[in-house]
């Protein structure tokens, strides 16, 4: 087998399934003194957060101080965990995935809560990258646009096409860059970053990804002391900025 073939193999693709899968059940997860809970995807009794979304907490955990009175816009959240945590910090979060429908229901599970930290606004929209009229929405409804930008593991491929050739399924990498790019650009210069908790799965995607922030005139950076082995993987955070 090719070296080619093998980093074809290490490609997270995921089909329709994935996302109309309901078998969610509250689940509890701890990042430094914060609880939290949500609805959460259970598959062969493994609960289905991405490694990613692990690195990020912790990162954001261990450095909550640039979180405090920022707005916040995820990209991929998901069931919402990083979103949820940064809650506890924010002054205001905007949710965004494919399927904004869990998002919602963790939502409501925060709203339910008793727990005195949970006091930011959390709001969920649908946001497929490259989709103009959905970024439009949300930059129309925060006009002041976004502090941050996060996202992690959100480079996983997805492809509902059965026929879809492995080159095709590279196409969200330039999409989601064309998202951040309008975030960042959106504050008028203003100071504003993405925080990528990236994972490396295979050495094309991890060239790909930074290509993709250079080839958009972004400036990627790696954040010292960030890069560490989770889950098997190894992962790392990135801060990506617009070049001034």
């Amino acid at each position: 087998m090719s070296r080619e073939e093998n980093e074809e193999d290490d490609i997270v693709c995921l089909d329709e399934s994935f996302f109309i899968n309901d078998d969610y059940q509250i689940t509890d997860f701890t990042f430094g003194s914060h609880v939290l809970q949500l609805y959460c995807l259970q598959s062969s009794s493994r609960q289905l957060v991405w490694p990613g979304a692990v690195l990020m907490n912790d990162y954001l955990t261990q450095n909550a101080n640039m979180l405090q009175g920022c707005s916040v816009i995820e990209l991929g959240s998901g069931v919402g965990i990083t979103g949820v945590l940064c809650s506890r910090f924010c002054r205001g979060v905007v949710m965004t995935d494919h399927n904004d429908e869990i998002l919602k229901k963790n939502i409501k599970l925060q709203e339910s809560s008793d727990d005195s930290m949970c006091c930011t606004e959390l709001k969920a929209e649908k946001l497929e990258w490259g989709s103009s009229d959905q970024l439009n929405c949300i930059l129309q409804e925060h006009p002041e646009g976004f502090d941050l930008v996060l996202g992690a593991d959100i480079y996983i491929l997805v492809d509902f096409s059965p026929t879809a050739l492995i080159g095709s399924l590279f196409a969200n990498v330039p999409l989601l860059f064309d998202t951040v790019e309008r975030l960042l650009r959106d504050r008028d210069q203003k100071k504003c970053k993405f925080i990528l908790a990236y994972v490396s799965r295979a050495k094309v995607m991890d060239a790909m990804v930074i290509n993709e922030a250079i080839r958009h005139g972004l400036q990627i950076n790696e954040v010292s002391g960030t890069r560490r082995i989770i889950k098997n993987l190894e992962g790392v955070i990135f801060e990506i900025t617009t070049n001034h």
